[in-house]
């Protein structure tokens, strides 16, 4: 996805629990050049978060992609859509210690109102054709093969 979202000028914002005794963002994500936010609160939307995505003209709509699904992207979802934001939760960027928490975790942040998808789903829907002019750049991030995400050994209903 950040790849993707590197092709297609989305903006992006990376935010951090706790680095000091969790660490920072693995450098397999390679999120150099994307603010960084600290935070202690599990929620993203601390007041520098969300000054930040005020400051992005026309956003009415996040991607949600991160960890734990049941802590830290919950809160992040319900304090978006409480804020008015269209919440998109990334199912296959989005994960927890345990199936039971993710899965709970998926089913209640579509219960509150965000849309579980995928992020094939929505490359394709911001691509909207193949006509696009970062079509085949965003296409390679399809193709790469990703690990089995397990979601379908805990069936959303």
């Amino acid at each position: 996805m950040l790849t993707a979202a590197k092709a297609l000028n989305l903006p992006v914002v990376v935010t951090e629990q706790y680095p000091k005794g969790l660490g920072h963002t693995v450098k397999e994500l390679d999120v150099k050049g994307f603010p960084i936010i600290e935070k202690t609160q599990f929620s993203m939307c601390t007041a520098e978060t969300r000054e930040h995505l005020k400051s992005v003209k026309n956003l009415n709509s996040v991607l949600l992609c991160g960890i734990e699904a049941h802590a830290c992207v919950q809160q992040t979802a319900f304090d978006l859509l409480e804020d008015g934001y269209d919440v998109h939760i990334l199912a296959d960027a989005v994960s927890s210690r345990s199936m039971v928490d993710r899965m709970l975790a998926f089913r209640r942040m579509e219960n509150a109102g965000a849309f579980i998808t995928t992020s094939e789903s929505v490359l394709l829907m911001l691509c909207k054709d193949a006509a696009h002019p970062k079509f085949k750049e965003v296409q390679k991030c399809i193709w790469e093969v990703t690990p089995d995400s397990a979601i379908l050994s805990g069936q959303i209903e």
